[in-house]
């Protein structure tokens, strides 16, 4: 199963962006600061989610700092977010007494040690957390308070459900710190397990199935001068249905005109290479030199139009700005 990642901001400065790319997802990962808590933008954007009905995950990050009572923390984003939680992993203390976290949804304990918090163990199998080898692991006191806060979790929270989750009815909740890499491995494993398969996409005239032989996809970002050397424009395609292939005649819906791309490209942080083809999913980068905008439509011959692509008008960034 592969899986498509788009890295967003989450700066208010960069919303138009992040708003964009809310249109071309099939699922998203939220991550809240530990300390901040829900930020504004962060309500802005979940409520973009809830409205399409996009599965959300929630990522809570820098355990490794003191910030808020991770049961306080939950309650504020229910609230706030109004999002039905279901807790799949939990913390071991926080900050200077941060030493871990128990991943209910792998049954095992991620532990660190050291000031860098560094990981020592890959993950310790632990099904029972009554088992007193885990005095030993993490110290008594801590022993304690994490059974009860787990036993709490069951009791408040509902038992996680894949098909809640990918009908936006429930969130699974994970915790870890984002800049020392821990918790995230285990975050992205559920991830991949969990997250859907590419889905259906509105368009004005029907409704487009990923598994369609034909292709489809449209344009949700426009990037000027991604390469600093040169003076270039590349277009961000979310491939719909079909299979793209380079160098192959498709047509551009709105100027109703057949191109040919030869140099498609896919990345990763920094980094691109040319690809030969794409399935439904699948982030294609095609340089452009003025005949793209965001909301246009590439296909292999029918006519449509996708809905749902903003185009920015002054109502679309007071909402999001504001």
């Amino acid at each position: 199963k592969q899986i498509n990642i788009l890295d967003t901001p989450g700066h208010q400065d960069f919303a138009e962006d992040t708003y964009r790319t809310l249109t071309a997802v099939d699922s998203v990962i939220v991550v809240v600061d530990v300390a901040k808590g829900v930020e504004t933008q962060t309500e802005k954007l979940v409520q973009v989610c809830r409205m399409r009905d996009t599965p959300i995950i929630i990522f809570i990050n820098k355990l490794d700092r003191e910030g808020k009572d991770a049961f306080d923390l939950l309650d504020e984003i229910e609230q706030k977010l109004g999002l039905t939680l279901s807790p799949l992993s939990w913390p071991i203390g926080m900050g200077q007494r941060f030493k871990g976290v128990y991943n209910m949804w792998e049954k095992n304990l991620q532990l660190i040690s050291g000031t860098n918090k560094q990981r020592i163990e890959e993950g310790i199998a632990f099904d029972n957390l009554a088992d007193s080898n885990l005095e030993k692991l993490i110290g008594k006191t801590e022993a304690e308070l994490l059974r009860e806060e787990v036993e709490l979790v069951s009791e408040v929270y509902p038992k996680f459900n894949a098909q809640e989750y990918l009908a936006a009815e429930q969130c699974p909740v994970f915790f870890g710190s984002a800049l020392n890499n821990f918790g995230v491995r285990e975050l992205l494993d559920c991830f991949t397990e969990i997250a859907p398969h590419p889905q259906p996409k509105k368009a004005e005239e029907r409704l487009v199935k990923p598994n369609e032989d034909k292709f489809s996809g449209f344009v949700f970002k426009i990037h000027a001068n991604i390469d600093p050397n040169h003076r270039n424009r590349i277009a961000f395609l979310k491939v719909v249905s079909g299979k793209f292939e380079r160098n192959t005649n498709y047509t551009h819906t709105r100027l109703g005109k057949v191109f040919k791309f030869s140099s498609p490209t896919a990345f990763m942080a920094s980094k691109k290479s040319v690809i030969d083809e794409a399935f439904p999913g699948d982030i294609v980068g095609i340089p452009d030199n003025g005949n793209l905008r965001i909301g246009d439509t590439i296909t292999s011959g029918e006519k449509l139009f996708y809905k749902g692509i903003p185009s920015f008008s002054p109502e679309h960034f007071r909402f999001i700005n504001n």
